[in-house]
């Protein structure tokens, strides 16, 4: 493949000498060798008529355009083969136009442009005391997060990122730019937002309505770290599964419990910032002569409150029962939520620098206590986190989002088609290995697979996956099912496709809603 004439911005040959740099993203450790993730040419537009530029190449000459923003998606959806282009925008929109804050008498609006990072946008919104519901890893970047919903720490009381999009800025298949409202064109909108990411065209900017620090005053947050132990871990989760089997529990409280196995050697740590300098000087023991610290095996608490009218009081017991016996001081913290929205933020790339087995699977049981998931579940978690020196490594996240009262289900009709929005909880299990422990690795997980899901499963009865958490087939259509609710769902996502991209211009790879014949 060659260059592409009259372009101003970058391109990147597998000849080229920083293709290399430029190729690699999140999954490359894990799936470069059974997923295609050699890009024919990788392209870094500087501009809007850049882009036209490729998808006009593209159409030509029959190569179809792989999206990256920031280059997260688990399976490594955002790379392609080496017939085809990888459009790179981490740089393309990043003016002071392409981040800009509106105030206006009752509603307030950030136009943000993909090229921003979710840790960016939260500095930002912090700085303007405003805010929106945002995912927990810094580094990922707003094309993928808005397309897969962003989903974070303030799952239930404020719902997903993508609620809050208003219009999207795209260029499409003929390299028309065009804004797309839920009132414009309701099909496009729905399909962008929780459809495949990058099938139906390419995202430059979107319109977000933010919430107001000054309307939410009172709100608490609080982050504990404990180490590592079976009966703690046992205790929280039980804390969660009643609040997540509680049809009624406020939609003022969310809770997230994280298990992160000890640091191997210099890898990095999933740890939101601040905590470094707190365990620096709290347990100075641990600090390592490089001066960073060396975290053992921990389990890491995010709790939060926040009021939504004047007569709305915290119940403190709720933090209380989370914090006792925390292995790093800490205490609720009042602060607005612009603030809280960027104290849960992790400060790292990745989890671990090793390869990876991945796993999220979502529930609607409100029975997790009666049915015996806690001790099933800390069963799991001990059998990876407990040993030493067993090669394998576990990020685990744990995460209330349903009843009645959550804004993560009652948004569920609101125009957009994230998917499984009646879930009460989500839980990664994400088993980081050795290369030689693989096949231990895939074992772990398929276990997990076989107890927690289906029938009779500990979990849930039924394959639920998210785009952003995707796992096992690369080839969505044969397991449609397991991403979307019903058959005319998916197949209305279909007829989007095939009006969004008749040419397969944006099908790069086999991970996307297939398009209607």
């Amino acid at each position: 493949m060659a260059t592409i004439a009259g372009l101003s911005g970058n391109q990147f040959l597998p000849s080229s000498k920083d293709y290399s740099e430029w190729r690699y993203q999140y999954a490359t450790s894990t799936h470069e060798i059974h997923h295609d993730m050699y890009p024919g040419l990788i392209v870094q537009p500087h501009n809007k008529d850049d882009i036209k530029k490729v998808i006009a190449y593209a159409k030509t000459h029959g190569k179809a355009i792989a999206i990256r923003t920031g280059g997260h998606q688990y399976s490594g959806a955002s790379s392609t083969g080496p017939n085809n282009v990888q459009l790179d925008l981490r740089s393309t929109f990043r003016s002071p136009g392409d981040l800009v804050y509106v105030e206006e008498v009752t509603h307030s609006f950030v136009r943000a442009s993909v090229s921003h990072s979710i840790g960016e946008l939260s500095d930002y919104l912090s700085k303007h005391h405003v805010f929106v519901p945002l995912g927990q890893c810094s580094h990922v970047y707003l094309g993928g997060h808005a397309q897969t919903g962003g989903y974070g720490q303030l799952g239930r009381s404020f719902g997903l990122f993508g609620d809050y999009i208003r219009a999207l800025e795209i260029i499409d298949h003929n390299g028309e730019e065009k804004e797309i409202t839920r009132t414009s064109d309701p099909e496009l909108f729905y399909a962008w937002l929780g459809g495949s990411p990058g099938n139906f065209g390419v995202l430059t900017h979107v319109l977000l309505e933010v919430n107001r620090d000054s309307d939410y005053v009172g709100s608490l947050g609080l982050r504990v770290v404990h180490l590592y132990d079976t009966a703690k871990l046992r205790k929280l989760l039980g804390h969660l599964a009643k609040m997540s089997d509680d049809e009624n529990f406020p939609r003022n409280y969310d809770l997230c419990i994280s298990v992160i196995s000890a640091s191997p050697g210099d890898t990095s740590s999933d740890l939101p910032s601040g905590l470094d300098e707190q365990m620096k000087e709290e347990h100075p023991e641990t600090v390592a002569h490089e001066g960073n610290p060396v975290w053992p095996r921990r389990i890491v608490v995010y709790a939060q409150y926040v009021p939504f009218s004047p007569s709305d009081k915290p119940d403190m017991n709720f933090f209380e029962q989370l914090e006792t016996g925390s292995f790093l001081q800490s205490e609720v913290e009042k602060m607005p939520m612009s603030q809280l929205s960027s104290l849960w933020m992790f400060r790292d790339m990745r989890e671990f620098e090793l390869p990876y087995v991945k796993r999220m699977y979502a529930t609607k049981s409100r029975t997790l206590v009666k049915d015996g998931w806690v001790d099933w579940v800390v069963s799991r978690v001990d059998e990876i986190v407990e040993p030493s020196m067993n090669g394998q490594w576990l990020t685990a996240q744990f995460q209330c989002f349903g009843g009645k009262n959550s804004m993560f289900t009652r948004n569920a009709n609101n125009g957009t088609s994230y998917s499984w929005r009646d879930s009460t909880m989500l839980m990664t299990m994400d088993n980081f290995h050795k290369p030689e422990k693989k096949a231990e690795a895939e074992a772990w997980e398929a276990k997990n697979d076989a107890e927690a899901i289906g029938p009779q499963g500990i979990f849930s009865k039924e394959n639920r996956r998210l785009v952003w958490g995707s796992y096992g087939s690369f080839d969505l259509d044969s397991v449609w099912e397991t991403y979307y609710e019903d058959r005319p769902k998916y197949e209305r996502l279909m007829r989007a496709r095939k009006r969004a991209d008749p040419n397969g211009t944006f099908t790069p790879n086999s991970f996307c809603v297939k398009r209607a014949e």
